[in-house]
């Protein structure tokens, strides 16, 4: 399973929320290339960046950011936040990531989606945000009535290769992962799972593992110094 460390972005800097409030924000560096070059010199070969001022406003905020990870490391990146039309989906692989989270998009049209998917192929991964099992959309803002897994199997039906699935209310918290959740979306899809939220210790990575999943996001458990850059992959 590979751990893939996160960098969230807002106003250009590196923060962490608190389930997703953007009342609850914790800045950790004003420069996120710079941490995304720490995170290289460590062994990442993956970083997962949000662009939460996009997620908030409907369009991409910090591709600027996007751009300078992208000259200063050779990470591969994926990036999502704010991605509403192809032309902002176009936007961040020219800007320099490989793999695009789409979310609300893909909530809202799922004949756009089926579109996206077959042109996209690899390159794009369905985020599933829930909050007690439900999606939850724009920036975790608002909660559909539709349940996580049921677009799963959807998504999947039209082709979708990859799926990110994260439990709000886990999310910032250091208070463990929903590992029967993630255990759920393994057994249930076929396709690969990569699990976020939550993670607080190398022993949440241990039981992540343990569930299939392909990868685990993490964030805050790095930042607050709870799972160490020297040991993470090694």
């Amino acid at each position: 399973m590979l751990a893939i460390p996160a960098i969230d972005l807002i106003d250009g800097q590196a923060v962490r929320l608190r389930q997703g409030d953007y009342a609850q924000k914790t800045i950790y560096d004003p420069d996120p290339a710079h941490m995304a070059q720490r995170f290289q010199t460590h062994g990442a070969p993956w970083i997962h960046m949000v662009d939460l001022d996009g997620a908030k406003a409907g369009g991409p905020r910090n591709l600027e950011i996007l751009r300078r990870v992208r000259q200063k490391t050779d990470l591969r990146i994926q990036w999502g936040g704010g991605i509403r039309t192809r032309e902002d989906f176009l936007k961040a692989l020219e800007w320099g990531a490989d793999r695009v989270v789409v979310g609300s998009r893909l909530v809202a049209n799922l004949q756009e989606a089926a579109g996206w998917i077959g042109e996209f192929g690899e390159a794009l991964v369905a985020g599933i945000d829930m909050k007690s099992g439900l999606v939850s959309t724009h920036g975790w803002g608002e909660v559909s009535g539709i349940r996580g897994l049921d677009l799963g199997h959807q998504l999947a039906g039209l082709g979708c290769r990859r799926f990110v699935v994260t439990d709000i209310a886990t999310d910032g918290m250091l208070e463990g992962p929903n590992i029967g959740m993630v255990r759920e979306w393994v057994d249930q899809m076929r396709v690969p799972i990569i699990a976020s939220g939550g993670v607080s210790c190398p022993e949440d990575l241990a039981e992540l593992a343990g569930t299939g999943c392909e990868a685990v996001i993490v964030g805050k458990a790095i930042y607050e110094g709870r799972v160490k850059l020297e040991t993470i992959w090694k």
